[in-house]
């Protein structure tokens, strides 16, 4: 349970996510998950990077269960710090990083995703951002990366899903395929990354990145900034709380 990274000898290093029920990650395991991801990516033997996760889905955002029975701010900023470090992250590992996302990926899953390089879906699989249910702002930076402008306004109002069909639709998502076929998909596209020259590969990302329309750290960490806002007025908490008493399952969606 928790993150895990293996290697294949081939060129591909999968890290994976394990947060039962939902993958609802607390906040040192966004920290975990970055410093795997970046780690893999300064080894010369990995070439790409597949980010995976087991259970029911992929991503559910940050443990809020764990924010709520904590006193003071600590667990409220420890979530950002480590959201934003896991976010850029897969931006800035040196390799190629291709996500697999299975279920539902919400919340903190859309940074993940919305950052990574290439993505493949299951057929089940649906992304959106819950954030204004429950008192936060956030990783409108990362939804933008995966649909146009207006659908992503809508989306982000009001807190609805948009399924891995439509994301292929828009061209964000590359492959959709029963959950069954999925990491076989992913590894599939890691593959035909992994057999180039790694040499190229790490300065073609890195001339991606730079020629990147869009700061996603600054841009992220600007959201972030009305998130802070929010809960000191108090109006986070109060949606916070108001989740935590349905008593669902660890997750931000």
């Amino acid at each position: 349970m928790g993150i895990t990274s293996t290697s294949d000898g081939a060129g591909i290093t999968t890290v994976t996510v394990d947060y039962p029920p939902v993958n609802a990650i607390p906040s040192q395991g966004w920290f975990e998950l970055a410093d795997a991801i970046l780690e893999a990516g300064k080894d010369h033997n990995t070439h790409v990077v597949i980010l995976r996760a087991e259970g029911r889905g992929f991503n559910a955002g940050v443990d809020i269960k764990e924010m709520q029975a904590t006193e003071g701010h600590g667990a409220l900023i420890d979530a950002n710090r480590g959201c934003a470090a896991a976010f850029a992250a897969v931006y800035d590992c040196e390799v190629p990083v291709v996500v697999a996302v299975n279920g539902f990926c919400v919340g903190g899953g859309i940074g993940l995703v919305g950052n990574a390089d290439v993505i493949v879906a299951s057929d089940d699989a649906v992304f959106g951002l819950p954030e204004v249910d429950r008192g936060a702002l956030g990783a409108a930076t990362h939804l933008a990366r995966l649909v146009p402008q207006h659908m992503m306004r809508t989306l982000y109002y009001t807190a609805k899903n948009v399924d891995a069909q439509t994301l292929k639709h828009f061209g964000s998502v590359y492959d959709v395929v029963p959950r069954e076929e999925l990491d076989a998909a992913a590894r599939e596209i890691a593959s035909a990354i992994a057999e180039k020259d790694t040499r190229i590969i790490r300065r073609a990302k890195e001339a991606i990145n730079r020629i990147d329309v869009q700061d996603v750290h600054t841009s992220y960490r600007l959201e972030q900034g009305f998130t802070f806002e929010l809960n000191l007025a108090g109006i986070s908490d109060e949606h916070r709380d108001e989740f935590v008493a349905t008593g669902k399952p660890r997750a931000n969606k």
